[in-house]
Parts: C-alpha cells; structure tokens; sequence
C-alpha cells in the first residue's frame, strides 16, 4: 500500500474531479438503496395474497331504464339466471367489489356510542349467502348466513343484526380468540359474530383497514346493481362474453356496463403503484449509467493528464498490472468516501420518507447492498481507462522531457 500516499496527492492536486465524483457516488447510493427498497415495497404489495381467485371471477353493472322493473325481486331473478349458466360457480349481488378502490366502510367497536370501547374501521360487503362461495371465500369458524336470516330490503332502517368478519379483523378485536358469537356496535346498532372467514381483502389494498372486513346479510337492489360472477377455472372468457345477451334476454329495458375480471379490476387498482415502480426502476438505471460514465471520464481525463508520469513508471520498470492497480486504488478511495456519505444519506432519506410518506422503516440491508453494487460498478468502469494507461509505452517518458 505504499502507492497510497502518491495517489492521495494525485487527487488533492485535482481535488475538483474527484469530489464531484465522490458527490455522484454519494447522491447515487442514497437515491438507489431507497429506491430499491420502495420498488420492493411495491411488488409485496402488489402481488399479495388476496384470498381470491382473482382469474375466475368478474363484475358488471346493471343500469335499468324500465319504469315498471320491480328491482328487488328482478335482482333475485338475475341472480338465479346466472348461477344456471354454463361455466358458472356461483353469482351474487354486492355492494361493492373487493380490490377495486371504492367501497362502504364502518367503524366496528366493543360496545356502543358513549362507551369509551376498542374499535376498528372495516369494509362492509352486503350481500346474500352466496358471497363467500362467489369469491372463493372459506370459513373458518362458526357458520355462514341462511337464506331466512338475508333481509331483502328498500331501506336501511331493517339492517341486519348478525354478520361475518375477517380473521384479521377478529384477531385485532379480540386478541384471546373468543370473537365468535360475540356482539360488534355500528354507533347503536349491535351485530352479532357468527362466522369467521379466512383473509379476505377489502376495496381498498393500501388503507390499513385492507384485512378487515365485515360481510352482512343484507340485499339492497335499485336502478344500478353490482353482480359478481364466480366461473370454474378457464371459463371466464366464455361466460363474460355470454351475459350481456343471457341479461338482456331476462330484461330488454336495462344496459350492462364495467364487464370487468377481478384481476383486471385489481389491475387499474394497483396501476399507479406499477408505474411509480418503472420510474424508480429507470432511475435507478439512468443514475447507474451516469456514475459510471463519470468514473469512466474522469480516469480518462486523469490518464490523459499523467501520461508523462505513466509513462516514467513504466520505464523504470512498473508492470502494467502496477498501473491497472494504481486507478483501481485511486477509485477505491474516491468510491469508499462517496460510499460513506452516501449511506448515511441513504438513511436520513429513509427517515424522511417513512415520516412523511407512511413508508416503512427500511432494514439497513438495501444500503449495503447497493453500496456493494455501486463499488463494483465502479472498479469495472475503471478497468478500461485503466488498461489504456497500462498500454503507454515508456518511450512518452523521454519523449516529453
């Protein structure tokens, strides 16, 4: 290590270079780690389980025109008609459609209003006993609803009293595990647990209330009507492409919009994140591309500046591996200082981001591994410029004495 001395001289004489240099690498580690570990973030998010089988399930509206269509007894007869399809699992009318941002949401506590009691904010399916075979939905405790206990309604003043909730959201109220048969307050109104399911997101993937949903046995059919329509595997395409005509036939007054697969639906959904993430990914690659050309450059610059110097090693008897040695230790200290700031950087921003933007606390794992990545990427943007000077013959020496 005795070239460390030479080489630190070397670059305090072009001091400018290397601490823009050194400021590149910098910014680049902080900007990639945390980058990197958002775009991480995302794919978790994207790609979790949801507890459907997002690939054999779609959704439609129906808008109805018909002065005389009675709405509620026309939404039983849809429902019927459907599950008689060909290809079809089962089918439901639905308040709102899970996964697809938009939605009814309550908040869910131990006991009523004036009760100073633990509560949650949850998502509320209405539908009929056939919502969790449609989504592919599993209990696993107590039971679904019957028939006898859906109120088929105008009006909300006959809102159920009993209801199904999610694991997550029963665990997070009664973390014992005694939430089945227990009584959840809306305000007033009481509702008994009789059933809990398996996971099961909600509307909307990025609210912390993702997991907790509540289902209720309540049916509520006006002009515009949400179905869900389970198929069995691989038959989806086929039954979508059949219940414009199949509704039409049942009722003519009446149009069919939003024909959309839950994935699709989940895929509109999550498109910003998806976006968000191929910016990241390309600046992460354009900052990459530029650090390196700047390392490139600037061992250029510097080899064009010292071919007198190359060359007078040379000819007192450096080897060429001697010179390729020499910029790669050169580069070395730029990189391990830039490397330095960069990461404590990388962790103030991370800071900042979890304060400001809800992001989580990032492991300090990406910071190392993206300044293990930006210090090889720099030895390799170094090795050409580096066996360029070690071809110099040691006849410049004496040619430009």
């Amino acid at each position: 290590m005795s070239e460390l001395k030479p080489i630190f001289n070397a670059l305090c004489r072009s001091k400018v270079g290397a601490i823009l240099l050194l400021l590149q690498i910098a910014i680049t580690t902080a900007i990639v780690s945390n980058s990197a570990f958002i775009i991480s973030e995302k794919i978790a998010y994207i790609e979790q389980n949801t507890g459907y089988p997002e690939q054999d399930i779609f959704k439609f509206e129906v808008m109805s025109f018909g002065e005389s269509i009675d709405y509620m007894r026309q939404g039983e007869l849809d429902e019927a008609a459907i599950r008689q399809m060909p290809g079809v699992v089962d089918a439901v009318m639905v308040n709102s459609v899970p996964l697809s941002g938009g939605g009814s949401a309550s908040t869910f506590s131990l006991g009523p209003t004036g009760e100073k009691r633990k509560g949650v904010n949850a998502s509320i399916f209405e539908a009929d006993s056939h919502f969790l075979n449609t989504f592919g939905v599993k209990i696993l405790e107590g039971r679904n609803f019957t028939e006898s206990e859906v109120s088929v309604v105008e009006e909300y003043s006959q809102y159920p009293n009993i209801g199904l909730i999610t694991k997550a959201m029963a665990d997070e109220l009664f973390p014992d595990g005694d939430a089945l048969g227990k009584t959840l307050y809306q305000g007033d109104r009481p509702m008994q647990i009789i059933g809990i399911t398996d996971v099961m997101k909600g509307p909307w993937l990025q609210s912390e209330r993702r997991d907790r949903s509540a289902i209720l046995p309540f049916v509520f059919a006006q002009k515009l009507t949400l179905f869900s329509v389970r198929t069995e595997p691989g038959q989806r395409a086929q039954v979508m492409q059949q219940i414009e005509q199949h509704m039409s036939s049942l009722e003519s007054k009446r149009v069919i919009e939003g024909l959309q697969g839950l994935d699709e639906v989940k895929a509109d959904y999550v498109a910003p994140d998806r976006l968000t993430m191929r910016m990241l990914l390309v600046m992460i690659v354009v900052l990459t591309l530029i650090t390196a050309l700047g390392i490139f450059g600037l061992t250029l610059f510097n080899i064009s500046k010292r071919t007198k110097q190359i060359g007078t090693r040379r000819a007192l008897g450096a080897r060429k591996s001697d010179i390729i040695r020499y910029f790669l230790i050169e580069n070395c200290l730029i990189s391990v200082v830039g490397l330095t700031v960069g990461s404590g950087a990388a962790i103030l921003m991370a800071q900042q981001l979890m304060k400001h933007y809800s992001i989580s606390q990032m492991p300090l794992f990406y910071v190392l591994l993206t300044a293990v990545g930006v210090l090889l990427m720099s030895l390799l943007a170094v090795v050409g410029p580096a066996k360029r000077a070690a071809n110099i013959s040691p006849s410049i020496a004496t040619r430009t004495i």
